[in-house]
């Protein structure tokens, strides 16, 4: 079953895409990448969708017509990507509502009915929220592909995804560590290309202190964080551009660094727009003792990691199968997520299936089987439904 995933993240830039062909055997599920791109958001809209995060108080006409714009953007980006037999899309997160260490509401918006009239697939969509019924952050719902990949790693692995927010998967647990580059692209508008401005700047020890002390790094996960907090005005400073950034930057190696130690892991995947970033990744491998690995070693683009999990969600859902980790994101249990809304046809799934997968394999089309002479087998054992 080929499932297209769609996915803009707390970067808010564009819309990550990938098409990947799923077949199951013997309790493996292989996963070939078919495709794989980014669209940018139209300026205006990328503006207007600015202008609408937290702390800004909006209209309820400006959220309905952002609704239709970011769908139509998805229904665009749909389009242009393949053919597939399912769409599965995250929308773009508008509000993630924590109140005393709770999520109480998550808002995703891009009207997934945009995306069935432009392809005529049936769109899975909204899935944080049904996690959040459940008691859980709605977040990381990518750690569900995380505990597959990390069990084939050398010792005690984990995967870390720097996008504007960071958030890190363990075996135990996975969570929101605080910003990845929300905050540097703030500072160096609209961001650091290549990290040079970092590296032309010195960190004030000073500044990354009083910084360091935000009460949310000290929280016990499962716990989840965003713009909602680390807001475009969260740092005020009159420290040269250069300097601000390269104290940002320490800022986020330094929280992902404590907690990758804190839970003595050995090897962790990288993914995210923040591996991108020379200064942000030669920081973090100086200050944790981890073996760094980008995603792309193990056959997963690494921009496109999130796109790829949103793929997994959505053959998971179309075989009734959930797609949660309760000790990650802290649910009651796990759960079938999102909601269906129908194509140009009549809506037929698969047959129900009765087990999860057990192990996963990614490929990019064209390349070796995994198992293969000069290929990398990424396959663990899945989490078990009643976990």
């Amino acid at each position: 079953m080929r499932v297209l995933g769609l996915m803009s993240g707390t970067s808010h830039d564009g819309i990550d895409s990938a098409i990947v062909d799923w077949s199951m055997e013997d309790g493996t599920l292989t996963g070939v990448i078919v495709h794989t791109g980014e669209t940018p958001y139209p300026a205006e809209l990328r503006a207007r969708l600015l202008a609408a995060l937290p702390p800004a108080q909006v209209s309820m006409g400006e959220v309905c017509a952002l609704d239709t714009l970011i769908g139509q953007a998805f229904a665009d980006a749909a389009h242009s990507a393949g053919a597939a037999d399912l769409v599965c899309s995250h929308g773009q997160t508008l509000f993630h509502w924590v109140a005393d260490g709770r999520v109480r509401g998550t808002l995703q918006l891009g009207q997934p009915a945009w995306i069935a009239e432009r392809t005529g697939l049936p769109v899975v969509s909204d899935l944080r929220v049904r996690d959040v019924a459940a008691g859980g952050q709605g977040a990381p719902l990518v750690s569900y592909l995380d505990q597959l990949l990390i069990g084939g790693l050398r010792g005690r692995g984990g995967a870390l995804n720097l996008g504007g927010i960071a958030n890190l998967t363990t075996p135990e647990v996975a969570y929101d560590t605080g910003p990845a580059c929300a905050l540097i692209d703030a500072a160096a508008a609209p961001y650091d290309r290549d990290g040079a401005l970092a590296a032309a700047g010195t960190v004030d020890e000073k500044l990354l202190a009083e910084l360091l002390a935000e009460p949310y790094y000290r929280e016990e996960p499962p716990k989840t964080t965003g713009k909602e907090l680390f807001t475009p005005g969260y740092v005020t400073s009159d420290l040269p551009k250069a300097d601000l950034v390269a104290t940002l930057t320490a800022l986020t190696a330094r929280t992902v660094a404590d907690e990758i130690d804190r839970h003595r892991l050995d090897t962790v995947i990288v993914s995210g727009g923040g591996v991108r970033n020379p200064t942000l990744m030669r920081m973090l491998a100086a200050m944790t003792k981890a073996e760094l690995v980008p995603s792309d070693a193990l056959g997963i683009p690494s921009d496109a990691k999130e796109a790829i999990a949103f793929s997994l969600f959505g053959w998971l859902t179309a075989h009734g199968l959930p797609a949660t980790v309760p000790s990650c994101t802290g649910a009651s249990g796990p759960r079938v997520l999102g909601t269906i809304t129908p194509g140009s046809g009549p809506l037929r799934l698969p047959e129900p299936l009765a087990e999860a997968p057990v192990a996963v394999r990614v490929r990019k089309l064209g390349d070796p089987p995994a198992g293969s002479p000069g290929t990398f087998q990424n396959a663990a054992a899945a989490p078990p439904a009643s976990a």
